[in-house]
């Protein structure tokens, strides 16, 4: 039995008061692995549980801390960056989960299903570019948001693009990943009236240091809707976005 549903179980046989439920809730709200104390109560503050971040952690470790959060009330836990042995691991200790192997992330317990109309554009420069741009998206999916994805439409080829405005303009919160010059969440803010948060890619040539070019023009966007979140942070920015999404009026 969990910490939560023995608290809860005291509270029903009246061995625990509401108030003093109340109070070892706020008291302990984290489970002490040794290697991590993982934040049961983040789903119950923030509306999402904890994301685990998949990389230098042993599949060992990542397979507690994602049980330890099913066990504590979480029905769908994200380990971003996540290697393929983490995955098989948790598969073969019975746990159900799915692998999107270019979003580099594993998916434990079920999607839940969007319970609203508006949705989330995420949009990539270029084919290189979609690892990021997968990642944000399937971060807003997990997080209950629709998603449409715009991929393979950067300025190169502007028309692509704008074939797709409609379902651009009609997004409560837009992701664009891009790397090389990082210029295409500007030309999308110019489209669009909602927040476009801006990713830049570690793809392009030397002078494109690994995507620092595209950071520093992101951040110097003349298109006032833009914000910019760090190289290849495809999760950070499906988060903010449905973040935003969450508090859509539709």
């Amino acid at each position: 039995m969990t910490d939560t549903k023995h608290i809860l179980e005291a509270v029903r046989d009246g061995s625990m008061s509401v108030e003093e439920a109340e109070l070892e809730l706020r008291s302990r709200p984290f489970v002490d692995l040794g290697f991590a104390r993982v934040d049961t109560n983040r789903r119950t503050r923030q509306g999402a549980s904890e994301v685990i971040y998949g990389a230098s952690k042993t599949p060992e470790q990542s397979l507690a801390i994602a049980r330890t959060l099913m066990d504590n009330g979480s029905e769908c836990v994200m380990i971003t960056r996540c290697p393929r042995e983490t995955y098989d691991l948790i598969v073969s200790e019975g746990m159900e989960a799915e692998f999107r192997k270019e979003a580099r992330i594993c998916i434990v317990g079920r999607i839940p299903k969007a319970e609203r109309r508006s949705y989330i554009c995420v949009v990539s420069a270029g084919t290189s570019d979609m690892p990021v741009a997968e990642e944000a998206a399937v971060t807003a999916e997990v997080m209950g948001c629709n998603v449409r994805r715009v991929f393979d439409a950067g300025v190169a080829g502007i028309h692509r693009l704008l074939s797709d405005a409609d379902s651009i303009m009609g997004a409560s919160a837009i992701v664009v990943a891009a790397g090389m010059e990082g210029a295409l969440p500007s030309v999308v803010g110019g489209l669009a009236d909602v927040p476009v948060i801006a990713v830049p890619t570690s793809v392009g040539y030397g002078a494109s240091f690994e995507g620092l070019t595209a950071l520093l023009a992101m951040m110097n966007s003349c298109a006032s809707t833009v914000s910019v979140v760090n190289i290849d942070n495809g999760f950070g920015a499906g988060y903010i976005a449905s973040m935003i999404d969450r508090r859509s009026i539709q």
